[in-house]
């Protein structure tokens, strides 16, 4: 079997690391990449070839796709767009320069590599290109404006280019997963204290529950999953011959997933308020 290459980023904790080491043992040439250096050293004690790449910066999405390329012969099977982040706030409490670097990293940063990875797929003739959205890329919930509006428009975007790629062999998938074992909410308490004003906000109240559940030890809501079910979606995605455009992972996401073709957006609303409320006691 020819060894594939494939680029995932995000690879420091959670599903980036756990799906790079999996692909590794599956005979995947795995670059995980990660935007500080201490991590790309940890990545490469594992055995796998760690990559700096920090996706607000144009210069390191450059030199880590050209020191790539020398390394592959100029090829590259997959890409998994894994890297990002959530930014707490209820909307009105959200900067414009906050807003604007969640849609960096989450939205820009994963085109502007993806579009230096398409054309050498063209090349080959080939490729897989897979993107980590979110349930909330399906379905909004209070307190979540900016990952919310991040996700819908990476779903959009993913959407676009599916249609686009239609006509060769390359192909475009999301995953949308629910909650998930990682990092995930302890990134997000530090963006959350260090762009949204708290006490000095109309949410003060709600944001002392949005807290404790960032705070919260283990995991924060029911159904959550450990990273490998995202990593049963992503084998599926690169190696079966007929990758689906979506791919659920989580009770949460198949339900809400479900509800929102099936009934009203006022009822919807109201299930999302209730849940929200729920989660933020």
């Amino acid at each position: 079997m020819t060894k594939k290459f494939i680029l995932i980023t995000g690879c420091s904790s959670g599903i980036g690391r756990c799906c790079a080491i999996a692909l590794k043992q599956r005979g995947w040439q795995v670059f995980a990449s990660a935007r500080k250096p201490q991590d790309v050293e940890m990545l490469t004690e594992l055995g796998l070839a760690g990559v700096l790449l920090d996706l607000n910066d144009s210069i390191s999405i450059k030199n880590a796709v050209d020191s790539i390329l020398k390394k592959t012969n100029g090829t590259l099977d997959a890409l998994f767009n894994n890297a990002g982040y959530g930014q707490p706030g209820a909307v009105e409490d959200l900067s414009r320069e906050a807003l604007r670097a969640n849609f960096e990293t989450n939205v820009f940063g994963a085109h502007e590599l993806t579009r230096k990875i398409i054309p050498i797929m063209r090349r080959q003739g080939h490729g897989r290109i897979i993107f980590n959205s979110s349930v909330l890329g399906l379905v909004a919930l209070p307190y979540r404006g900016a990952y919310n509006a991040s996700k819908f428009a990476l779903e959009g975007l993913v959407d676009t280019m599916r249609l686009e790629l239609s006509q060769g062999n390359i192909f475009a998938s999301l995953i949308e997963p629910g909650p998930i074992k990682s990092l995930f909410r302890k990134n997000a308490q530090i963006m959350f204290h260090k762009n949204i004003d708290a006490k000095n906000s109309f949410y003060q109240k709600n944001y002392a529950g949005l807290e404790a559940r960032l705070n919260k030890e283990g995991d924060a809501v029911p159904f959550t999953l450990p990273p490998e079910a995202v990593l049963a979606k992503l084998i599926h995605a690169l190696e079966n011959p007929k990758p689906k455009a979506r791919y659920y992972v989580t009770f949460p996401t198949y339900f809400l997933g479900i509800l929102k073709r099936l009934i009203s957006t006022s009822m919807l609303d109201k299930i999302l308020v209730l849940i929200s409320s729920k989660e933020n006691k």
